[in-house]
C-alpha cells in the first residue's frame, strides 16, 4: 500500500493552518479598530448609505429648537 500522498498532507495542513490564523487575525484586528466586523462586499453605495444613516441618526438625536 503506497502512502506517498501522506507526505503532502503535513505541508498542506501547515499552509491551511496559517491561512486560517491570518484570516482570523485580520478579523479581530479590524473588529478591535472599528468596533464591528468588516462588511464583505462594501461598495460605494453601501458607504454612502452608511454615511446617510449616520447623519440621520445624529439629526434625530440632537435636540431641535423647532419642536418646542
Amino acid at each position: 500500500m503506497s502512502l506517498r500522498w501522506l507526505e503532502a498532507v503535513l505541508p498542506l495542513g501547515i499552509i491551511a493552518g496559517f491561512l486560517c490564523i491570518m484570516g482570523n487575525s485580520q478579523y479581530y484586528i479590524h473588529k478591535a479598530a472599528h468596533g464591528r466586523p468588516k462588511h464583505v462586499g462594501n461598495d460605494m453605495w453601501d458607504v454612502a448609505m452608511e454615511r446617510r444613516d449616520k447623519k440621520m441618526m445624529e439629526m434625530l438625536a440632537s435636540p431641535s429648537s423647532s419642536s418646542s
